[in-house]
């Protein structure tokens, strides 16, 4: 049902898992850290059963193929980049985009700078960009929920960290909510030489050169009550940073890892959204 393929551009190779006819609806998905796209996987199935042509790619870092030692190759211009190039490797001029924790952002993103590629976008967790850096500035609790960023920018400390002890930091920022085998898969993809540093990365490429602005593209955003990362301030302002049709869903008793934790729920609200544009 899932295929396993490769996608060539000027940056690299990049592994992804695909599913649909080739004539389908194009609708690309972009997981987060320190997921890959298998984080996807549900979803990818569903759609392609459905008759679209679903996509998940490992990212930037995240496939060996585009592994930039430099963390400046890891900035927002060049993520955006990434989708724009996976996209016309795949002969889509235009394509639904889906994106989760770090894929949500560069969801965002890629909204504000391309929103005529964009048929429709479904952002899960991560507020739009300015919401979130308002919320920062003002609200004590989201400024608390996101300190961890900056941790994460120090140097090789923290992936020391994050692999010590069989990975028990890493294995524990699931919160017990992702499938164990999965959890078990995303562990050692991220112990190969380089990818834990290369998913960090992403953090310590520096804050992004310009403003985004508000998105006019469709937009399905969609939060959970439960989630450690970002607060119920950012999530609920996302709303001001959308000019076109605009849907806010909240999912009640779930944790930041929604696509797995709640599959059905995430993948009805999307496909419900996919069938309304």
């Amino acid at each position: 049902m899932i295929d396993h393929i490769s996608i060539p551009t000027e940056a690299g190779s990049f592994d992804a898992i695909a599913a649909g006819p080739e004539d389908g609806r194009p609708v690309l998905l972009l997981h987060g850290f320190p997921e890959a796209a298998a984080e996807w996987e549900h979803q990818v199935a569903t759609l392609g059963v459905l008759g679209y042509r679903a996509v998940a790619p490992d990212q930037r870092g995240y496939s060996p193929g585009v592994r930039p030692e430099q963390a400046a190759e890891y900035s927002i211009d060049h993520l955006v980049e990434d989708v724009v190039a996976i996209t016309e490797a795949l002969g889509w001029p235009r394509f639904d985009l889906v994106g989760h924790d770090w894929g949500g952002a560069v969801a965002w993103w890629t909204a504000d700078a391309h929103p005529e590629r964009l048929r429709s976008l479904t952002v899960v967790s991560t507020p739009h960009p300015a919401a979130l850096a308002e919320a920062m500035k003002t609200d004590e609790d989201q400024h608390l929920r996101t300190r961890y960023m900056t941790e994460w920018r120090q140097t090789r400390v923290t992936e020391r960290r994050m692999l010590e002890n069989d990975a028990r930091a890493l294995r524990d920022m699931f919160e017990r909510r992702v499938p164990l085998h999965k959890i078990e898969d995303y562990v050692q993809r991220l112990s190969e030489p380089g990818a834990l540093t290369a998913a960090l990365n992403w953090y310590r490429a520096g804050r992004p050169g310009g403003k985004i602005g508000k998105v006019s593209v469709p937009t399905l955003y969609i939060w959970s009550t439960e989630d450690v990362s970002f607060g119920s301030t950012a999530a609920l302002d996302t709303a001001n940073w959308v000019t076109g049709p605009f849907r806010f869903e909240m999912l009640e008793d779930v944790t930041h890892w929604a696509p797995e934790e709640a599959p059905e729920a995430v993948t009805s609200l999307i496909v419900e959204h996919l069938d309304a544009r």
